[in-house]
């Protein structure tokens, strides 16, 4: 590595509406940054060389990585203002009519949520930028339904590449076009080819082994950097899908395909997070540097564990639950010391 400097990741988890607990927390982690350099503009993108992310987390980074728009060269959106996207707009995008909820059998039959007001709200925070104009590197998630693979919207790719290149909207919309709450998105490249595409949750709802795995070999200063995991500092947030939803067995022995869609979400999003987590912990302690590797998974307290419950009683639970989540003995501790690597390491 150059200079012995970490490269440094910031990844973050899918988990719909509940995108405002690691936002909260990054909110903390944002402030630290600024007191300890006494740089009020310090921005998270200043301090982080590649940042990946699913779904809710998707939109996170493309709104940390917005270049603004006198300044390209410099964030737009504060860690607050990026919060602001969930807490202004989260009761418009997850609202259906009663039309809506009775056609769709609540996500049964058709999706529950229009693509109206979550696609009105991307192109009010994004406008016409392309993914190759954001100010770092990234790894966002996306599933290609027509191809069956993994599809990685990647900014160090699509800076190369037309092919490779998009409307930051179309990416944030594509990697949160949750299976039976909004429909697939259908996105065109810049050199206008057309893709049919999901929300990454369902292969990598913790995206941080992708962003760990892309890293290895991604270029610096146009020149091609062989890394190792003794190479990288690595802060992961979940979004509190490790909060259990108890299922006793009297409960679902006997359920079908109907009764399990909300549940198989849950467990398949938690359970992905969780084996990353664990991938990386092992990783990380194998080569005894166990520092290097850290992640929050959020308690969510009081509020609603539902991806999609942006009533004004839950927003406000979900903000002070990320707000209580970063001033834990403990995660202050650790944003205490993610804050003061990140700097050692610009």
């Amino acid at each position: 590595m150059n200079n012995n400097k970490l490269f440094r990741i910031l990844s973050i988890d899918g988990g719909g509406i509940r995108g405002i607990l690691p936002a909260q927390i990054l909110i903390t982690l944002e402030k630290k940054l600024q007191a300890k350099t006494g740089n009020p503009q310090a921005r998270l993108a200043d301090y982080f060389d590649m940042i990946a992310g699913t779904s809710t987390g998707g939109i996170l980074a493309c709104a940390y990585l917005m270049p603004d728009k006198n300044t390209p060269s410099r964030p737009r959106y504060t860690a607050k203002e990026a919060v602001d996207f969930y807490l202004e707009n989260g009761g418009a995008i997850f609202s259906a009519s009663n039309y809506q909820f009775l056609k769709s059998m609540g996500g049964i039959s058709d999706e529950r949520y229009s693509e109206k007001n979550i696609e009105a709200t991307l192109l009010k925070y994004f406008g016409d930028t392309k993914l190759s104009e954001l100010i770092r590197p990234c790894l966002i998630t996306s599933y290609d339904v027509y191809e069956s693979k993994a599809h990685f919207f990647r900014q160090h790719l699509a800076k190369d590449s037309e092919g490779r290149d998009y409307f930051v909207r179309d990416v944030a919309r594509a990697t949160s076009a949750a299976p039976t709450y909004f429909e697939a998105a259908k996105i065109n490249s810049a050199s206008q080819i057309t893709y049919p595409l999901i929300d990454g949750a369902v292969f990598a709802n913790n995206p941080t082994l992708c962003a760990y795995a892309e890293a290895h070999t991604l270029k610096t200063d146009g020149i091609t950097e062989h890394r190792e995991a003794k190479d990288f500092f690595i802060f992961s947030l979940g979004t509190g899908s490790a909060s259990k939803r108890r299922l006793e067995h009297k409960n679902v022995k006997n359920w079908g395909a109907i009764e399990w869609i909300k549940p198989l979400i849950d467990i398949m999003m938690s359970g992905i997070s969780q084996t990353v987590h664990y991938q990386l912990r092992q990783i990380y302690g194998a080569i005894g540097k166990p520092e290097q590797y850290v992640r929050i998974e959020p308690e969510i307290y009081n509020a609603n564990i539902d991806l999609d419950d942006a009533s004004p009683k839950n927003l406000n639970a979900l903000r002070e639950a990320g707000m209580r989540n970063a001033e834990m003995e403990e995660n202050v501790a650790k944003l205490d010391n993610i804050a003061h690597l990140l700097i050692q390491n610009s």
